[in-house]
């Protein structure tokens, strides 16, 4: 151990880093840091002479983390937390803490969790601030280099959920899938949908570079079947507008059909072939356990986890 050189690097190198590969700005960083941005450029001067890595470089007007940073970024991240029990050993007051909170969500689980969710944390904790990302813009990787805290999402719980081993599940609340159409399609007057009718009209797709080929597909391809999916959208309430002007058909979580305003006016329909199961579920990093402030966020999470209306 080169303690020579360890001592050179101190907690505000570190803060410096973990802030910086959350903010890719160093103006920004400067303004959370309450430093001017000279200062945060001259700590990240010593630190990338420290450790001789240039830690980020600008490409356009974009500055990008170098991969050193980016694989230094759970073990900083522990580092802090770390340091932060230590200067805080009494217990976690939601009443009086001031720091920030990352969450991601898919656009349909904002719908089910984010206004309810929001009004309990400000009402306990008035002093923090809470960062809510779309999950298509900052995913599992946010939960990896530590600029996310947690990420919120409907899937498959047959999906495997091994994206890094480091990443925790946790299910809030199980649900079921149904499939959505325009109140004047064809197949409403149907009580119960085939699977030839179905198959018959074309689907919209959820897009998801994070998760697998949808159970239901994998399904249907082991029967030799295939959905028509000549549209495939970002979200939930972008698929359900398509269905409001097509006969497209748009199968998604049933919570979110009966609860979400985009599919108001919209039909539903049992699924024609038994689905498996799916869930709303949380996901974090394993070290974000320890840091209170993070277990009590957690603990609001479960606190407000939807409700499933049947």
């Amino acid at each position: 151990m080169d303690l020579t050189k360890l001592s050179r690097i101190s907690m505000k190198h570190l803060i410096t880093l973990h802030v910086m590969l959350d903010t890719l700005s160093v103006t920004v960083s400067a303004e959370r840091l309450c430093l001017s941005p000279s200062s945060v450029s001259k700590t990240l001067s010593q630190l990338r002479d420290n450790l001789n890595d240039e830690l980020f470089y600008r490409h356009g007007n974009v500055l990008i983390a170098t991969p050193l940073a980016k694989r230094l970024a759970p073990s900083v991240q522990q580092m802090i937390n770390d340091m932060n029990q230590i200067m805080n050993q009494d217990v976690f007051n939601p009443a009086q803490y001031q720091g920030r909170y990352s969450i991601a969500m898919r656009e349909s689980t904002f719908e089910l969790l984010a206004a309810k969710l929001c009004a309990h944390i400000l009402t306990v904790a008035p002093n923090i601030h809470l960062d809510i990302y779309n999950k298509d813009n900052i995913g599992f990787d946010g939960l990896t280099n530590g600029s996310l805290d947690f990420i919120i999402l409907p899937h498959d719980l047959s999906q495997p959920t091994h994206i890094d081993e480091n990443l925790i599940w946790e299910t809030l609340v199980n649900d079921e899938m149904v499939c959505l159409m325009h109140p004047n399609h064809p197949l409403t007057s149907q009580a119960h949908l085939s699977l030839e009718d179905y198959l018959r009209f074309g689907h919209i797709g959820i897009s998801d570079t994070d998760l697998n080929t949808p159970f239901f597909d994998i399904l249907l391809a082991q029967q030799a079947k295939k959905r028509h999916v000549p549209i495939s959208v970002a979200d939930f309430g972008s698929a359900a507008m398509m269905c409001h002007h097509s006969e497209l058909l748009f199968t998604c979580s049933h919570s979110w059909a009966t609860q979400a305003k985009q599919a108001q006016g919209l039909a539903i329909k049992p699924l024609p072939i038994e689905y498996g199961s799916v869930a709303y579920s949380v996901v974090w990093h394993r070290q974000s356990m320890n840091d209170p402030a993070l277990r009590w966020l957690f603990e609001q999470i479960l606190l407000c986890r939807p409700e499933i209306i049947r």
